[in-house]
């Protein structure tokens, strides 16, 4: 970790609805007049798309039927990791893109599927924001974790996470009911093994908790709203947390437990900024004053 030049991790697994809470770091970099550098936790994937059916398939003939994206094999792990040493101590490092549709193709002349080119980190970036599957992972030989500043977790229920994964599956990509089970079954035992203990490891975690039936995910015609659920927010370190003033800016939202608030779901966007402004304001006091 590093005072100089933060680093921020937003971390959930596939349909969890770690893109919302990016845009909402977004909104508050734009009216506080920061300048950070984006980082997808998909470009550092180890394949591209036809480089993991080729992984895959050779992972299959070798009896592992559970390796996939959440496998640390099929990461830059270590790469990311010095991404954010490197970042934290002098803001710099090197990034690229993964560019999942034609349209994000296009302007590069590639087809979907592909990486673009390492580039450095241009310079004058603030901080730096990750969004993707192992912003706080650690394996037997790489720490992620250690080197970002602020970890989020974005973990909905289990039930509401697969419902989210599979609309945006059928609807965005195209994928059948049956291979969306496929793919969350084959995904079960890194599932368990490095997205979940990443949860343990971060400063918060944002938990939605739809207050309709989800009993049977895969026959969901709609993902709950934000009105139909709650959102449980956990704070590893509730010090310094203001919580009176959150619940005086959040109606209707009430403490479970010493370190947790719970807020209705459509409080969730307000009670983000409400969290995150002073915190990476602090980051960048700090990163002043160092």
């Amino acid at each position: 970790m590093s005072t100089r030049h933060p680093v921020v991790a937003v971390t959930g697994s596939s349909g969890a609805g770690t893109t919302s809470v990016t845009k909402t770091f977004q909104h508050i970099f734009r009216r506080e007049h920061i300048t950070p550098v984006l980082v997808e936790g998909d470009s550092f994937h180890r394949f591209d798309r036809d480089g993991m059916k080729v992984a895959t398939a050779e992972a299959d003939s070798a009896g592992n039927h559970s390796f996939c994206h959440f496998s640390p094999e099929a990461n830059l792990l270590e790469e990311l990791a010095e991404l954010f040493r490197v970042y934290g101590e002098s803001g710099t490092g090197k990034i690229r893109h993964y560019l999942h549709n034609d349209a994000e193709a296009e302007p590069y002349g590639q087809p979907a599927g592909t990486f673009t080119p390492w580039e450095d980190i241009a310079p004058g970036t603030d901080l730096l924001l990750y969004e993707g599957l192992h912003g706080a992972a650690i394996t037997p030989t790489v720490d992620v974790a250690r080197y970002a500043d602020l970890r989020v977790g974005v973990v909905p229920i289990i039930n509401l996470e697969w419902i989210q994964k599979a609309h945006r599956d059928r609807t965005e990509r195209g994928y059948s009911t049956e291979a969306v089970m496929d793919t969350i079954v084959r995904r079960m035992p890194d599932y368990v093994n490095t997205i979940c203990p990443q949860f343990s490891r971060t400063h918060i975690n944002f938990q939605r908790v739809p207050t309709v039936d989800t009993s049977d995910p895969f026959i969901a015609r709609f993902i709950p709203t934000a009105d139909e659920s709650f959102v449980v927010i956990r704070f590893a370190d509730p010090r310094g947390i203001d919580f009176p003033y959150l619940l005086s800016m959040l109606h209707d939202s009430f403490m479970s437990r010493p370190n947790i608030i719970v807020v209705p779901g459509g409080k969730m966007e307000l009670a983000m900024q409400l969290i995150f402004t002073p915190l990476v304001l602090r980051l960048l006091e700090q990163r002043d004053r160092g």
